[in-house]
């Protein structure tokens, strides 16, 4: 499934019309209807009159408000354009009717906000063109694969057209002649309302494709005042409370705010959720939806920001990589959120942004922002449980260093539906404002109509998806679950520990089930100390199997090669590639060593900082430096590095390793300094129940980490090697000595 080209909530922040006099005289206006059967409901009257009298006064608003002039007097000097749809996402058509709702929606709000019936004239005449188009329409003519919309090639770009628009006509549709607003009425809001809900196959999911339909005819129902339409989108098409919204708020978010899919599709879905749930609460305060399932939407705002770095989400699953915090959806939840909490921290985040909505609520941030109440949104270690009930694995967000420092990803989440990826307890690390361990994200050229009109490349199945493009366990050259996301819906990690101090933060989680007779578990660190340069992250991988089998441990990474720490066999005059199948086949193979049981290294330069990876794994393993982009004629993939770790014929191994940031490259002076490791040694012991790693730093200090088996749990655990031995009580415990020749630790 494939999102939809995004919800424009918010006009181009960079338009370079200039603001033109009124397209057209206002035409002789119909006595007006009754108050209580047209007067807008999305926003109040009173509200409108708020915001025309104190918008000026505030920048951030009276800013907004300019870019939505200069853009509507651009499309009303250029005149009606209601074209018959024909084309692919990107294309003309589909283009124009994302602007038309973008430009209906506008111009509503400057209508109210002005007072200048020209934006109330066109944006009537836009639904008028729409009024005499729509009712001839069948399924699109570009169709593919999905339930095809009428407007557009998939029914979820009709629902968002719908959501913008309604707002619009909201605004506006108490100027209509009683003839002109039954015609909109009865010829576009009803007749999409009634495909959209029509369509249960898409509007009783539970997913966001849904949210956006039922979001779209909950609103329309408001507007129009029909019951019938609001009760459908609250209680799905039976209205039996099967489907709907408040099952989607029930269903989609866990507990802590986690949206099933991932950031990117939070981000997504996050606006029908904010954008309808306030609705609701205008015209039905009794529903208290904001304080379902304690606050869930509201969490589900906090959530969102605090999966991203650097101002983008973590780009897990279908996921494209330059999303981020400015985007328009997370506008409109930042605003409504604020309006709903008084939290100051979601004001930086707005600032930030430099954006508002054309609301009460854009209104109430601009306000607050001039008056400088903003106060820093604090990024801070998070564990964001997932499903429902909190039960289905988890993400851990380890940080140090604050917004710009140390962030450590663990995806031990589920499957995410039809948009998640084969990729349990897979990882990500920031450094620096840096990607450094990195996904792969959705191979996808949203809305470019070059690369396959800018939906899902084949690639996405045959590579962005499968196991070997993430940072996790492959076995036998197989993806997680064999690839198929229905198995994998109904599986998830184990979360075994999430802690955090103030030198050492830790996770670990254990998946079983993504193979026949595997188990793997997984535990990492953020650990800081005085002799390094910035926080190094651990990693201890044990996997245990029924049978012999061949493990592969890939390591995605973005730099510069700077040091291959092993002997390899280079592959110079041509390039080998990985495997056949399941992702493998998109790899070359650039060198390779032999296999060894000892640790070696891999150093690369990144946005001025080294760092050094150290590897090994307790059966021999090999170690090939390969590049994805193989068998790929279209060049849809980049061109990304990657470490691979491969053990052969075991059951049973451990991995285990240390990501060290170091240094410093001055390109501009053409200073080099800390480009050495400050580590010596990586080194792994195992006891009965536990294992040990262990830093030897190049200052004669050493760090070890104690981790048992069963790290959630209490317990006493015992690990000698070295000529030392560690014991604790608990889950895991962190040795520090001051010389590498260490004596009995406790």
């Amino acid at each position: 499934m494939t999102r939809s080209t995004p919800l424009l909530l918010l006009l181009a922040a960079s338009l370079g019309a200039a603001v033109l006099p009124p397209a057209h005289a206002a035409p002789a206006r119909a006595q007006q209807p009754a108050a209580d059967a047209t007067t807008p409901v999305l926003v109040t009257p009173a509200q409108w009159t708020q915001m025309r009298q104190d918008g000026a006064r505030f920048p951030l608003f009276a800013r907004e408000q300019q870019r939505a002039e200069q853009r509507v007097r651009a499309m009303m000097k250029a005149g009606i354009d209601v074209p018959a749809p024909k084309d692919k996402g990107g294309g003309y058509t589909h283009e124009q009717h994302k602007r038309n709702y973008q430009a209906i929606q506008a111009a509503g709000a400057l209508y109210r906000l002005t007072g200048d019936t020209a934006y109330a004239d066109y944006a009537r005449d836009l639904l008028l063109g729409y009024a005499a188009l729509y009712p001839g329409l069948g399924a699109h003519p570009q169709g593919r694969g999905q339930i095809p919309g009428r407007l557009f090639w998939q029914t979820l770009n009709d629902s968002v057209w719908l959501v913008s628009a309604v707002q619009g006509y909201d605004a506006i549709r108490d100027t209509l002649s009683a003839a002109d607003r039954a015609t909109i009425d009865n010829n576009v809001f009803r007749p999409m309302a009634d495909f959209l809900s029509g369509t249960p196959e898409n509007f009783d999911k539970i997913h966001n494709h849904a949210t956006w339909a039922v979001a779209a005819v909950g609103m329309t129902g408001y507007v129009l005042r029909d019951p019938t339409y609001v009760d459908k989108a609250l209680k799905g098409s039976r209205r039996d409370g099967s489907a709907g919204f408040l099952k989607q708020v029930d269903q989609l978010f866990s507990p802590d705010g986690y949206y099933e899919e991932g950031p990117y599709y939070q981000r997504y879905a996050l606006a029908p959720f904010i954008l309808f749930a306030n609705a609701i609460e205008r015209n039905a305060p009794e529903q208290g939806i904001f304080k379902r399932r304690d606050g869930v939407l509201l969490k589900a705002v906090d959530a969102l920001v605090q999966t991203s770095y650097g101002g983008y989400f973590f780009p897990i699953n279908d996921a494209i990589l330059d999303k981020g915090l400015d985007t328009e959806e997370l506008v409109a939840g930042i605003d409504i959120a604020y309006a709903q909490t008084a939290d100051a921290r979601l004001l930086s985040v707005a600032k930030a942004q430099k954006r508002v909505l054309l609301s009460p609520e854009g209104l109430q941030v601009a306000q607050a922002l001039a008056q400088d109440k903003a106060t820093p949104f604090d990024f801070v270690p998070t564990l964001l449980r997932d499903g429902p009930e909190g039960t289905e694995g988890a993400l851990a967000i380890l940080r140090m260093g604050g917004a710009d420092g140390q962030a450590l990803v663990m995806k031990n989440t589920k499957q995410g539906m039809g948009h998640g990826h084969f990729d349990k307890l897979n990882w990500l690390f920031y450094d620096n404002g840096q990607r450094v361990v990195t996904d792969y994200g959705a191979a996808r050229f949203l809305n470019i109509e070059a690369k396959s009109g800018g939906i899902y490349l084949p690639e996405n199945t045959s590579w962005a998806r499968q196991t070997i493009a993430h940072n996790t366990l492959v076995v036998n050259e197989q993806s997680h679950f064999g690839g198929d996301w229905k198995k994998g819906q109904a599986l998830a990690p184990t979360p075994l520990l999430f802690a955090t101090g103030h030198d050492t933060q830790i996770a670990s989680a254990r998946m079983v089930g993504a193979y026949d007779g595997v188990a793997f578990t997984r535990t990492q660190a953020l650990l800081s100390h005085p002799a390094l340069g910035e926080p190094v992250v651990l990693d201890l991988l044990r996997v245990t199997g029924s049978k012999a089998a061949r493990y592969d441990l890939p390591l995605h990474f973005n730099g510069h090669i700077m040091e291959v720490g092993f002997k390899t066999q280079s592959a110079v005059t041509a390039r080998p590639v990985l495997g056949k199948a399941n992702g493998y086949q998109h790899v070359w193979i650039d060198a390779a060593s032999e296999p060894t049981s000892e640790a070696r290294s891999l150093t690369w330069l990144l946005g001025g900082r080294f760092y050094t990876y150290r590897f090994a794994s307790t059966a021999p393993s090999r170690a090939l430096i390969g590049e994805s982009g193989a068998n790929d004629p279209a060049f849809n993939l980049r061109r990304e590095p990657m470490l691979l770790q491969r053990v052969d014929g075991q059951a049973a191994t451990t991995f285990y390793g240390v990501l060290e940031p170091h240094g410093r490259y001055d390109g501009t002076a053409e200073t080099v300094r800390g480009a050495n490791s400050r580590i010596d040694r990586i080194a792994h012991y195992r006891g009965k129940d536990a294992d040990v790693l262990v830093l030897d730093l190049a200052g004669g200090q050493r760090i070890a980490l104690g981790i048992a088996d069963e790290p959630g749990k209490a317990g006493s655990h015992e690990v000698s090697g070295d000529g030392q031995r560690w014991r604790w009580e608990g889950g895991w415990k962190r040795f520090d000595t001051g010389t590498a020749a260490g004596k009995d630790s406790k």
